[in-house]
């Protein structure tokens, strides 16, 4: 039998995704013939979901229903030059008719794959060509045929790609034109982008911050998929503090575990993943000062904010650090207490980063 658990980045599993609230959110709001929102960002922790809440929207909206409601999704590449993707996109879509004589954006396959580019063909009066206002020129066909643009990125961070591409998305918006943006990436990549000049939208727009998986749905996709009893489940749930990578990471480990094995064992594996595919990585990403409140909480279940000044060097920027590592995900806060949100995350501190 097929392990219906999966690890691998970026994939939807079949048998064992678990909706979430935010993916509704999301899916409700370009449902609306006039949606409120044009962009969302969805940030979180590495490992918490986000490339697929994502995948789920473009997977939503480019179904056959919504297809014959004019939805077209296109995501694109951040690494690469993605108003030329967007263009190719769109140009496939054959609903712009371009004029013999005049200046045009002849766009080949190639664009989506490696070294490709954007051929132009040219009358003699050398006019300049704008890829701008060419997709421009496209949105407004688009928009009299009644279609409307999903546009999908994922890991956005302050490249210039993303900047050019996301000043002419402001202008878009401005203009009124039917294209709709979903974006992911870590909270301080995407802060990264709001000083920009001309960015003031993006930093307005709404802000997806991946959530816990719900505890009940976790419990009974254990029981389905595993065969477990209902106490064990929910030990099983428990453990994974809802943090979606470990969710999907315990359900593989307990689905190949041997007869001999105990689920004291695959916990010990389970360690072992979240440490070395996620938990090496965060910890990397952090300040001085962020891993100096980590390697506090990690000593405890959770802390008072009186606990937690006491044991500072810094106490004064106690709220900094707090706000981003809330903003990041990696600790959560429970009236005046605050602790970290990962599972074993304090485990992996003290055994791999402890002074002591």
């Amino acid at each position: 039998m097929q392990n219906p658990f999966t690890t691998t980045f970026s994939k939807i599993p079949a048998n064992t995704y678990i909706p979430t609230e935010q993916e509704q959110e999301i899916i409700e709001n370009f449902s609306y013939d006039n949606p409120s929102e044009s962009v969302y960002k969805i940030t979180g922790v590495r490992g918490s979901g986000k490339t697929v809440l994502l995948a789920k929207v473009e997977e939503e909206f480019a179904s056959d229903d919504n297809r014959k409601k004019g939805w077209c999704v296109y995501r694109l590449s951040p690494s690469r030059d993605m108003l030329m993707q967007l263009a190719s996109y769109m140009d496939k879509e054959g609903l712009v008719k371009r004029k013999k004589n005049s200046k045009s954006v002849n766009i080949s396959a190639s664009v989506l794959g490696s070294g490709g580019g954007i051929g132009l063909s040219t009358t003699n009066n050398n006019d300049i060509f704008d890829i701008g206002i060419e997709i421009d020129e496209m949105l407004q066909e688009f928009q009299k045929k009644d279609k409307k643009i999903l546009v999908g990125v994922d890991e956005v961070s302050k490249t210039p790609e993303m900047i050019v591409f996301a000043s002419e998305f402001g202008k878009w918006i401005r203009a009124g034109y039917p294209i709709y943006l979903v974006c992911t990436g870590l909270y301080e990549n995407i802060e990264q982008l709001y000083n920009v000049n001309n960015l003031t939208f993006f930093r307005r727009a709404t802000t997806i911050k991946t959530e816990p998986l719900n505890e009940v749905r976790m419990v009974n996709t254990y029981r389905k998929n595993l065969d477990v009893d209902m106490e064990l489940a929910k030990e099983m749930a428990s453990d994974t503090k809802g943090y979606p990578y470990a969710f999907q990471q315990m359900g593989v480990l307990y689905f190949k575990k041997s007869k001999s094995e105990d689920y004291i064992d695959v916990i010990f594996d389970l360690k072992t993943e979240l440490y070395a595919y996620s938990y090496e990585k965060i910890w990397e990403e952090l300040t001085i000062e962020d891993r100096a409140l980590v390697s506090i909480l990690s000593n405890d279940d959770e802390l008072k904010r009186e606990d937690i000044l006491n044991k500072m060097e810094k106490p004064n920027n106690y709220s900094v650090y707090r706000d981003r590592l809330l903003k990041r995900g990696i600790i959560k806060s429970r009236q005046g207490y605050i602790s970290l949100a990962l599972p074993y995350f304090g485990e992996y501190v003290k055994e791999y980063h402890s002074e002591g």
